[in-house]
């Protein structure tokens, strides 16, 4: 044999083994071990989580009677008051163009009655002589009267411009008092500002919010899509940001009837009663979540989420079943609820059942969501 045939033959048999070793990497690399898991019985919750705060259910704001300055304050926000606790004292400042017509109007009537007594006193002398009929002398004697009772009607105006009162109501206007028991949540005035008494076209100027810390509730909202699954009465677990930890139970009594706009999407308000714990003293405003039960199912069949794929074609689910021979089946599924973590499956599988866990990813795994 020629030197050039051994060559040849060489360079062959190189090459057949190289192949060999090519196609036995290639079948090796196929083969790809997969673990299975079998569907089980479980209680399946699914939850919602409402953001919100944490408020008393009773609160008032503590307005002034009269218009005037804050004299003194008694006392600090966080003070617990009972009803009729006083609060602070309002000192009247007349309106002086108030008080000089209020004057100049006393003066008028006072010319009046003046007057009016005057031809009283006259007439009734002619009266008692028989000069005058008896209804003459009564129509005098109602001037008289009436002029008397509009300066009595003028006094008390001008007492209640320079002090408030016309009476011994004086200090019942001036007085700032509690007009429940509770805990001073906020006084936002100081001595020496001024105070405006509500009425028809103002609101007032709020000297104190008061409210019974004992009467707590969760004020959230829940998003469009899941309040329609909430029902009153439900009972409910809220966490509250500075106490970490504990859950408060509470139950759900107030769903709002209309939602608002709120980044593109429609909220709704919720309200629900808190049970409070003695050892935890809550304050009002806390930041909480509420935890929500929407829909819950006992001892049903269910698997993993992760076990699920999903068929890019038909996007119905499905999983792969292993079986006698170590292949594995596709089974398209019918899901129920699921709470993010195992999902119920309605039809597809049974509990006897083997499901391929998506460890590794092959062609022919491609192939099937294709």
């Amino acid at each position: 044999m020629s030197k050039r045939a051994k060559i040849i033959l060489i360079v062959i048999a190189v090459l057949f083994i190289a192949a060999l070793i090519w196609f036995g990497k290639k079948n090796k690399s196929a083969v790809i071990e997969y673990e299975t898991e079998k569907p089980f019985k479980t209680t399946i919750v699914k939850k919602t989580v409402a953001t919100g705060i944490v408020t008393p259910l009773e609160e008032i704001e503590i307005k002034p009677q009269i218009t005037g300055i804050i004299d003194k304050i008694m006392l600090l926000e966080g003070s617990k008051v009972k009803k009729g606790d006083l609060i602070a004292t309002v000192r009247v400042v007349p309106n002086e163009q108030a008080l000089i017509s209020a004057q100049g109007r006393v003066n008028n009537i006072k010319i009046n009655l003046n007057n009016a007594k005057v031809a009283y006193e006259r007439n009734k002398k002619l009266f008692d002589k028989g000069v005058i009929s008896r209804a003459d002398f009564e129509r005098f004697e109602l001037t008289y009267n009436s002029s008397k009772q509009d300066l009595q009607n003028a006094q008390n105006d001008l007492l209640i411009i320079k002090k408030g009162s016309a009476g011994s109501g004086g200090a019942a206007n001036t007085n700032i008092i509690a007009q429940i028991s509770g805990t001073i949540l906020e006084i936002p005035v100081k001595e020496g500002d001024q105070v405006i008494q509500s009425n028809n076209f103002n609101a007032g100027t709020t000297i104190a919010s008061i409210a019974d810390m004992s009467k707590m509730i969760f004020e959230g909202k829940v998003d469009e899509s899941e309040v329609g699954k909430l029902i009153k009465g439900t009972d409910i677990d809220v966490s509250i940001g500075a106490i970490e930890g504990v859950k408060f139970p509470a139950k759900l009594n107030f769903i709002a009837p209309k939602g608002t706009e709120e980044s593109g999407a429609v909220q709704f308000k919720i309200k629900a009663d808190m049970s409070l714990d003695e050892k935890y003293f809550i304050r009002a405003g806390y930041s909480a979540n509420a935890d929500i039960v929407l829909e819950k199912k006992d001892s049903v069949l269910a698997i993993k989420e992760a076990l699920l794929k999903f068929d890019k074609k038909t996007e119905e689910p499905y999983v792969e079943v292993k079986l006698a021979d170590g292949t594995f089946e596709k089974r398209e599924l019918k899901l129920g609820t699921s709470d993010g973590v195992n999902v119920e499956v309605l039809e597809g599988v049974t509990k006897d059942d083997e499901i391929k866990v998506w460890n590794k990813t092959s062609k022919d795994d491609k192939k099937n969501n294709n």
